[in-house]
């Protein structure tokens, strides 16, 4: 680069950051977030753990429910497990609907996994809340909506929410403070390829 074009970015980037100063000296306010991670691509849970880490790095006390996943020894629950009383991890599913073929036993499940979501929810200890793949229990109807909502307004108001799944239903969308799209571009299962270790589980 040319001393000019050093002198172009530079300018620029002295507007750019005068322009965040002031935009940034507007924002004080804190609040628990309701945080939804939807669509048909890859990465919604895989989000949802991101920030469970960056939580417990900051000392925060955790939460997670897992809606569907329960069979599975995945990776994210053996090293959450590890952090002690800074992670309570509750897998509490049955499996994917389409293997256990069983609507009554996926809404008992489901229900138990709720009961134990609202009582994370109630809990101000819990500075974060993963409601992983609740927005599949939701579309099924394994899980009433209005309870959710209910449940979602009344937490203690520093307490952070993150709800995991695709079809987020709109009420749930209308009601969160971030909503994430995740959009399927490529899949490698599309070539033949499985779930691996270290990639989806």
């Amino acid at each position: 680069m040319d001393e000019t074009t050093d002198q172009r970015h530079h300018d620029k980037m002295v507007k750019k950051k005068a322009a965040r100063d002031r935009m940034m000296a507007r924002k004080s306010g804190e609040k628990g977030l309701l945080i939804v991670h939807t669509g048909a691509g890859k990465g919604k849970s895989s989000a949802a753990f991101g920030m469970v880490l960056r939580a417990v790095g900051h000392g925060f006390k955790v939460g997670v429910i897992q809606f569907i996943k329960g069979a599975w020894d995945t990776a994210e629950r053996r090293v959450l497990g590890t952090f002690g009383d800074l992670v309570e991890f509750r897998a509490m599913g049955e499996g994917f609907t389409w293997e256990t073929q069983d609507r009554a036993r996926d809404t008992a499940a489901a229900e138990r996994a709720w009961t134990e979501a609202a009582r994370m929810l109630a809990d101000p200890a819990y500075a974060m809340v993963v409601l992983d793949e609740l927005n599949v229990a939701l579309r099924y109807g394994y899980v009433e909506m209005a309870p959710v909502l209910a449940a979602l307004a009344a937490r203690p108001p520093r307490q952070h929410v993150v709800i995991t799944g695709r079809n987020a239903a709109e009420e749930l969308i209308a009601a969160a403070d971030l909503v994430t799209e995740m959009t399927l571009v490529k899949h490698p299962f599309r070539d033949g390829v499985k779930a691996q270790p270290g990639v989806e589980f």
